[in-house]
């Protein structure tokens, strides 16, 4: 008697398969690190430099930090030194500081006079390359001719 199913199982084609799929990534990864290790640096003078490189980078970027918040506390110290200073501000003022305040207001305002430069100023007429409308003689003989 023959057997039932003569085809393949189905199951065991399923897990196959998976097996299959499973090993092909497993060879794919494996494949990658290798390629990874080919590319990796192995050089101690240049992984020296590069972890120079990242220190110097680090350092820079600690002092920037810090360059910022020494300034953001210097600003809110000059905030609180603002406000007590306005609040102790004299009642009285005298002719010359109001004249005074007057004076940088106006200065505030006035924008800054600049002398013009060789390019705003117009040319002037170069007089030295003056052309006669007259016939120019070269010799006495055009000279007394021309008279």
């Amino acid at each position: 008697m023959p057997k039932k199913f003569q085809g393949e199982n189905s199951k065991s084609a399923a897990a196959r398969a998976r097996k299959a799929e499973v090993k092909a990534a497993a060879d794919a990864k494996k494949q990658a690190e290798l390629e990874d290790a080919l590319w990796q640096e192995s050089d101690k003078h240049v992984l020296k430099k590069e972890q120079r490189k990242d220190e110097k980078e680090k350092k820079r970027l600690e002092a920037l930090e810090r360059k910022r918040e020494n300034q953001r506390l210097l600003d809110e110290e000059d905030l609180k030194l603002k406000g007590k200073q306005s609040q102790a501000a004299p009642s009285k003022v005298t002719r010359a500081q109001i004249k005074q305040n007057l004076d940088q207001e106006q200065a505030l305002k006035e924008p800054e006079k600049k002398e013009k430069s060789h390019l705003e100023t117009p040319l002037e007429e170069n007089i030295n390359h003056f052309i006669p409308e007259e016939d120019s003689a070269r010799t006495i003989e055009d000279a007394i001719a021309m008279l």
